[in-house]
């Protein structure tokens, strides 16, 4: 197998949801333009090209609130999962390893290896940052996109109101709007399902082959067992 072959073998999963991104972020542009020019025709103003709509706060407000749903299921079911347990479920560690873990466990400090990161051999903030850096990016990247989000739907939502010959808002204001809230709590309580739905159907169901699934032949209540 050529290096190149073996380089996409070795990392087909991150190009392959890549790939399905993007084509999924292009269909949102086309839609998404279609739909608007629609309420524009709608409103009784002219419609715009797809270049102005993918540049628009309309198109950006629509992305950033979705990543940040997205983000912030992960930031919660990093954190949580490190104390809290399911049962049977392969997305749960096992019953008696809630908390942080030993050292010895987590290969820190005196128990490193070769090729373990150096700050996982260093003692103190470098430490703690290596240990939380996964929860506190994933925390970030969250806070980020929702500041995107309401800022880009502040824009919009103002766009809309001085086309209705209303007065626009501040940023502020916007925050303890419905339409903000609207938009951020129908995609949190989806996120929020899927994850539940997840740790709990994988207590009795089951994918051959899987790491996010117990083996076929696993007990019911087998937990933080992965195929």
């Amino acid at each position: 197998m050529s290096a190149r072959r073996r380089w996409i073998r070795e990392h087909s999963l991150g190009l392959v949801f890549g790939v399905l991104f993007l084509l999924a972020l292009a269909g949102q542009g086309v839609a998404g333009h279609a739909q608007f020019n629609a309420d524009q025709l709608t409103d009784g103003l002219p419609p715009v090209s797809l270049g102005r709509y993918l540049t628009s706060a309309s198109f950006a407000a629509d992305v950033a609130e979705n990543w940040q749903s997205e983000y912030l299921q992960f930031f919660l079911y990093i954190v949580l999962t490190v104390w809290l347990l399911q049962k049977g479920s392969p997305e749960s560690k096992s019953l008696d390893e809630a908390g942080t873990e030993s050292d010895a466990d987590q290969q820190v400090g005196a128990h490193a290896g070769g090729e373990s990161p150096s700050w996982a051999r260093a003692g103190g903030s470098r430490r703690w940052l290596l240990s939380n850096s996964l929860g506190l990016v994933m925390g970030l990247i969250f806070l980020l996109s929702w500041l995107a989000q309401s800022v880009a739907g502040v824009t919009s939502f103002n766009e809309r109101q001085l086309s209705r010959l209303q007065d626009p808002v501040s940023w502020a204001k916007y925050l303890t709007e419905p339409d903000f809230w609207n938009r951020t709590l129908q995609n949190w309580q989806s996120e929020l399902l899927a994850v539940a739905s997840m740790a709990i159907l994988s207590i009795y169901l089951r994918q051959r082959g899987s790491p996010e699934s117990k083996p076929v032949g696993a007990a019911h209540d087998a937990t933080g067992v992965e195929g």
